[in-house]
């Protein structure tokens, strides 16, 4: 297969692109442990077994909470053992923890399934194609993982309503069987004989330039406002304060998402909108987020990431203010475009951000402590709404409590400026 990238018919081809689609098809599969796709599960789960909602906020939190702490091995394992290795055991093992989510029938099967669907699909599904563009691309990557992205999008978009119709018409056990039917099936053996780590596998160079001298003449002719790129270790960069203020960035949106995200049908519900409306929100959210995600892939070469980190929180707030007044469907409507739109921008500006800022070689180990923090956030998203609805009746003082981490990021943002190594 990877003889032809060299014959003439690929000649003025760049198999980076091939790569861009396995990626995105890797973080499409990730669905199965993101928190839009488990949202559907939950009320399942609380009327089969008779669990309270604080509960299985709780299992959900403690699991991602632990889930995320391994990401920093994850990471390292994939600076070791490549992208390719990595993406076929992960994938074989998540199609078998479905498998598993299918049997669930007791607390601690729940807390199991919770744990390796969130460290598999919402962290390893999702480092791991971020860590294979970047290796790809350099001066094209915000395109690149722009285009990546566009496999998260429509799985969101695609998960919730799949779901709905895979329990609706036959039950949840189904649902969870189904997508790891898929896995094994689809994503393992594209990802087997697709997948190389790195373009110098192939004797070409990042962005599809086959001579070293070109990349460097194009790199420097090139109106892009990313910098020749330093790559830093693990230690080097977490001596610089952009690190420190980039992980904060990173948790906040992913802290309060999954909040919502994890509570959007009980939330509508408090405010007299069905299910369904909860449902379609998730999708048009996705459906929005799309163009955004292109948009902000052209944006991410143009401007500093950190000025775009700071719209994201900016919108972050006015998303918060929104959730509380969103009464009815042409406000749940509104909501659910504002919504794409941040996450649009969200997921290409943190994942384009720790590689422009640190570099290709250790990106693995340096993303991976990013994604350790996003897993974190997104552990301790859920518990205080289920737990704030619970007290209060009400998600309106969570969701106003929950504006100081927005305004917080919106601090670190600013901190979070391109280091530049001393020699």
């Amino acid at each position: 297969m990877f003889s032809l990238v060299k014959s003439s018919l690929f000649k003025n081809f760049y198999y980076g692109w091939v790569i861009v689609f396995i990626a995105g098809l890797g973080v499409f599969f990730s669905g199965p442990g993101q928190t839009y796709s488990n949202s559907a599960f939950i009320d399942e789960y609380i009327r089969d077994f008779g669990w309270s909602r604080s509960q299985v906020s709780g299992i959900y939190s403690g699991a991602t909470l632990v889930a995320g702490l391994l990401m920093i091995f994850v990471g390292r394992f994939i600076d070791r053992f490549g992208q390719r290795a990595m993406m076929v055991s992960i994938g074989s093992v998540f199609a078998a923890v479905c498998f598993f989510n299918s049997m669930v029938s007791s607390i601690w099967m729940l807390a199991i399934g919770f744990f390796f669907v969130r460290l598999l699909g919402q962290g390893s599904m999702s480092l791991i194609p971020n860590t294979l563009v970047a290796q790809w691309f350099i001066k094209k990557r915000g395109l690149a993982i722009s285009i990546m992205t566009l496999g998260s999008f429509v799985s969101a978009m695609t998960f919730p309503l799949v779901n709905t119709w895979l329990i609706q018409t036959w039950n949840w056990q189904f649902a969870w069987q189904f997508w790891g039917a898929l896995l094994i099936l689809i994503f393992v053996p594209i990802a087997l004989f697709g997948v190389r780590n790195k373009p110098e596998e192939l004797g070409l160079e990042p962005d599809g330039f086959s001579d070293k001298n070109d990349f460097n003449q194009h790199w420097l002719a090139g109106s892009s406002i990313v910098e020749a790129e330093q790559d830093w270790t693990l230690n080097e960069a977490m001596k610089t304060r952009a690190f420190w203020a980039l992980l904060i960035c990173v948790g906040i949106p992913s802290l309060v998402n999954t909040g919502i995200t994890f509570h959007i049908i009980s939330i509508f519900g408090s405010n007299k909108l069905t299910p369904e409306i909860a449902a379609i929100v998730l999708s048009l959210m996705a459906i929005i987020g799309i163009p955004m995600s292109l948009v902000s892939g052209i944006i991410t070469d143009k401007i500093k990431s950190n000025y775009l980190l700071i719209i994201i929180f900016l919108i972050e707030i006015a998303l918060l203010l929104l959730l509380i007044v969103t009464t009815n469907t042409v406000i749940a409507v509104l909501f659910g475009i504002l919504w794409g739109v941040a996450n649009g921008l969200e997921r290409i500006g943190m994942n384009v951000i720790w590689p422009n800022y640190f570099g290709r070689k250790y990106i693995g180990s340096i993303n991976g402590v990013g994604v350790t923090m996003m897993v974190l956030g997104s552990a301790f998203g859920p518990l205080p709404f289920g737990v704030g609805f619970d007290v209060f009746h009400s998600y309106t003082p969570v969701l106003l409590a929950t504006l100081f981490f927005p305004a917080l990021g919106l601090v670190a943002a600013f901190i979070a400026k391109k280091p530049m190594k001393t020699e």
